[in-house]
């Protein structure tokens, strides 16, 4: 069985108890040997009758959970009044919500900050529109965008259900970068009417967040956004998940004594996530990149591979591997996983893989391969799960990226500021903490956003939270800059 941890499946039980302490402590021990973790027990109420007792538990999953409550029901004594799922409790009424910046206490202020003061501000826009990112939330704000058709690894489960992701999104923004971010829930899931949703609300952001769309829609949806509007249009699916890839791996081939130009990679997945890493390392300088998907390794000698996957075949696989996901393994140096769970046997690591191998398994919720089983024969081991050393998380990269976009008054992005966002995270680890176990920063490293918003920015300096929506630092130097080419991503099913 999986083990619990304290941030999983977390629920209050609230007990009504008889009046002895001593049986707060058998709750706690039943609680233990059913496999979960008491995180918290406090009395809410003592009387002479009875004691009211809120116990704080995780568990490994809801079934887990349920276990829990009976295992707490059988204590002599105790009765369950309540319970209550701590997730849920966190999401009531919503994760975020809109506060003035300015105060509006008198006739004075509501004069200024609306009508008739207003207008003058409106009128200056309008004979100079591109005030509009000084003189409003314009530049400081994204739009976070879906449809709901690929949320997490949910699935199609449609815009009102991606609501609790895409708010979780926004907090993200506001907390890593000091940036306004809103879910944008689209009611279709139609390529056209999605870009002209987006076109129409684009006056209002500095940038599109584009979160949790499928392929291939997504491919035709970013690139048609980037040709139409004038502010960046960024896919975190695909770039943000390349650019944390990039990182991570550059320092784990530091680690090794492995570089780049000469590693072998197998890239597991070649949806949006897969196709975007496998673009980005290639542009960083990867040369020997083996793409495995359900019709096993692609090759540019296979015509029966679908149209997207044979481009894509063409830009890898040198060597022409064709075979199942054995035969990407020979020799390789680096395994990549976004695809599914299970997929990648530990025997195949020590069988297959080159010396000092390194795995990434990053299919979500569940990894191609546990990230401890891969540890017994790789040398380096990162995943997308928290409670293990080395996490791939996105959250490393998007906050940091859109400070520098916005800080820079950029209107594209390019492949070249994703591989300085990349190596700026990568740098954050230095080389006195650098290990096979510390080869990514973690999300709450002070260091990341400035870091990364710097790179984005290029030679202008940039400081979280400053600029048009912070309201402390220097003033933001605003570079000019000029898209040099346009990020790379190729349609795949």
């Amino acid at each position: 069985m999986a083990a619990a941890t304290p941030s999983s499946y977390s629920i209050t039980v609230r007990l009504h108890t008889a009046p002895d302490h001593a049986v707060v402590g058998q709750v706690a021990t039943v609680i233990a040997q059913q496999g979960g973790i008491v995180t918290a027990i406090d009395v809410a109420d003592s009387r002479h009758d009875r004691l009211v007792v809120d116990v704080t538990c995780s568990g490994i999953d809801a079934s887990h959970t349920d276990q829990l409550v009976a295992a707490v029901e059988e204590v002599e004594g105790v009765k369950v009044h309540k319970v209550s799922d701590r997730t849920f409790l966190l999401h009531l009424g919503g994760k975020i919500e809109v506060k003035s910046k300015v105060p509006l206490r008198t006739r004075d202020d509501l004069s200024m900050a609306y009508t008739p003061g207003v207008g003058r501000v409106s009128m200056a826009i309008a004979k100079q529109p591109e005030d509009a990112r000084r003189l409003t939330i314009k530049g400081n704000t994204v739009a976070v965008v879906t449809d709901g058709s690929a949320v997490l690894g949910l699935g199609n489960i449609g815009p009102e259900a991606a609501m609790p992701v895409m708010e979780g999104k926004a907090a993200l923004f506001k907390r890593f970068a000091d940036i306004d971010a809103w879910p944008i829930c689209l009611a279709s899931q139609d390529p056209d009417e999605i870009v002209r949703a987006v076109e129409m609300i684009a006056p209002g952001f500095g940038g599109i967040n584009l979160e949790d769309i499928a392929a291939p829609q997504c491919f035709e949806i970013e690139r048609r956004l980037r040709e139409s509007l004038d502010i960046p249009v960024f896919h975190d699916d695909q770039h943000g998940t390349a650019i944390v890839v990039l990182a991570a791996l550059r320092n784990a081939l530091r680690v090794l004594g492995k570089e780049l130009d000469t590693a072998r990679l197998v890239v597991s997945g070649a949806g949006a996530a897969g196709s975007a890493i496998v673009t980005l390392l290639m542009a960083a300088g990867a040369k020997d990149v083996v793409m495995y998907d359900r019709e096993g390794c692609l090759s540019a000698d296979d015509d029966s591979l679908p149209p997207a996957k044979l481009e894509l075949a063409q830009r890898t696989n040198p060597r022409r591997v064709r075979g199942d996901l054995t035969a990407g393994l020979e020799g390789a140096d680096v395994f990549i996983g976004v695809s599914a769970p299970g997929i990648l046997k530990s025997e195949w690591i020590r069988d297959h893989m080159a010396s000092d191998p390194i795995v990434f398994a990053l299919a979500n919720p569940d990894p191609e391969i546990d990230p401890a089983e891969a540890a017994q024969y790789a040398a380096v081991v990162a995943s997308g799960r928290s409670d293990y050393p080395n996490q791939i998380n996105n959250v490393l990269a998007f906050p940091g990226v859109f400070r520098g976009l916005l800080d820079a008054g950029a209107e594209d992005v390019t492949i070249e500021m994703l591989i300085r966002a990349a190596d700026a995270i990568a740098g954050v680890v230095t080389d006195e903490e650098l290990n096979r176990s510390y080869i990514i920063p973690s999300v709450f490293h002070a260091d990341v956003t400035d870091a990364v918003a710097t790179a984005i920015a290029g030679d202008g300096k940039t400081t979280t939270g400053s600029g048009a929506g912070g309201s402390d630092g220097p003033a933001v130097t605003r570079p000019a800059v000029d898209p040099i080419e346009e990020v790379g991503t190729t349609p795949t099913a």
